[in-house]
């Protein structure tokens, strides 16, 4: 399997590849009215607008943010329901792993509010854990349609 990995905070987070469609600069975000906290607004990439969401705000890791880093780069999701972007501080990295690797995580952490268990597994490697996430879960339609 292979994964694409960034950090949130100072955490290690993974998104399978078929999920993520490109990594583009950040291009200039519009704010948008009355949107969640963590929908910092909308962008124009490539001829397309996309929701421009930050996960650190979604997963309430504010504790671990640097206000003087910027988010220089922009992961481009797609399905065939949602189009989006998620704003990472640094280049990601492409990791193949094993499917056995994959710890599953029945219900370690669920949204309060949606009862949705949005957390894939934990990648187990040596010295090194990674956060499987399901974006598609993380963020649901209708939050991003109303935008």
């Amino acid at each position: 399997m292979q994964l694409i990995v960034f950090k949130l905070g100072n955490e290690e987070y993974g998104l399978t590849i078929d999920q993520i469609k490109e990594v583009v600069l950040t291009p200039t975000i519009t704010k948008v009215p009355l949107a969640a906290q963590y929908i910092k607004g909308v962008a124009n990439v490539r001829g397309n607008i996309l929701a421009v969401v930050d996960l650190e705000d979604r997963f309430s890791l504010n504790g671990a943010k640097q206000p003087d880093v910027k988010h220089n780069y922009t992961l481009v999701v797609e399905s065939e329901d949602v189009k989006m972007g998620i704003l990472v501080k640094e280049v990601p990295n492409t990791l193949t792993i094993a499917d056995d690797s994959i710890d599953d995580s029945p219900n370690i952490i669920q949204d309060q509010t949606n009862d949705k268990n949005y957390i894939k597994g934990i990648v187990k490697l040596p010295n090194r854990l990674i956060i499987l996430i399901d974006i598609f879960k993380v963020i649901a339609k209708e939050e991003v349609s109303k935008i």
